[in-house]
């Protein structure tokens, strides 16, 4: 005598996009909680207003050259000439630059006379002050180079990025930091 035939359940198979969906989220996910540990030390609220020089000497106060941009969101961004993100990011905010205020603080990267013969050498155009002991770079409390730190017309910092950031990102907060 013969047994009867089983029937095994079929088990349907979650669609591809679904489960690339969820791949994407999870990573998304993963990659928002390190950005969020990496900047828990950023500054935050009132940007920190200090005073340096420009590579050339002459005078920087963020108060006033924040004020000599009325409306207008600013882009500090912190950089290294030894950071080899840095030189990937350095087309993008030199674009940027041409549309947008933006000063670049040149970290640990040696006094303002190295720090400009680097910025020649590479054609970098941007207004930029020498940080070589890192002080600003730890006043605003940013984790390492390249930094990009967004400041609201109204003195408040909106966005803190680090690491590699796309130009179209970039050119997108600074648009929605003067929206909102």
């Amino acid at each position: 005598m013969s047994e009867p035939a089983v029937d095994t359940p079929v088990t349907k198979k979650t669609p591809r996009w679904r489960r690339w969906l969820v791949e994407i989220l999870i990573f998304a996910g993963l990659f928002l909680a390190f950005q969020a540990w990496q900047l828990r030390d950023a500054a935050r609220g009132p940007a920190p207003a200090f005073v340096a020089e420009h590579l050339d000497g002459t005078p920087f106060d963020l108060a006033a050259w924040r004020a000599e941009h009325p409306g207008r969101a600013v882009l500090l961004y912190f950089w290294a000439d030894w950071c080899p993100i840095c030189k990937t990011t350095a087309g993008s905010v030199g674009n940027i630059a041409g549309d947008w205020p933006v000063t670049g603080i040149a970290t640990q990267s040696g006094n303002a006379a190295a720090v400009a013969a680097f910025m020649t050498e590479k054609g970098y155009r941007w207004p930029s002050l020498a940080d070589p002991d890192g002080r600003l770079m730890q006043r605003y409390g940013l984790p390492g180079t390249p930094a990009f730190v967004i400041v609201a017309p109204n003195g408040t910092i909106r966005f803190v990025a680090v690491g590699y950031t796309s130009e179209i990102g970039l050119r997108l907060r600074l648009w929605w930091t003067e929206r909102t």
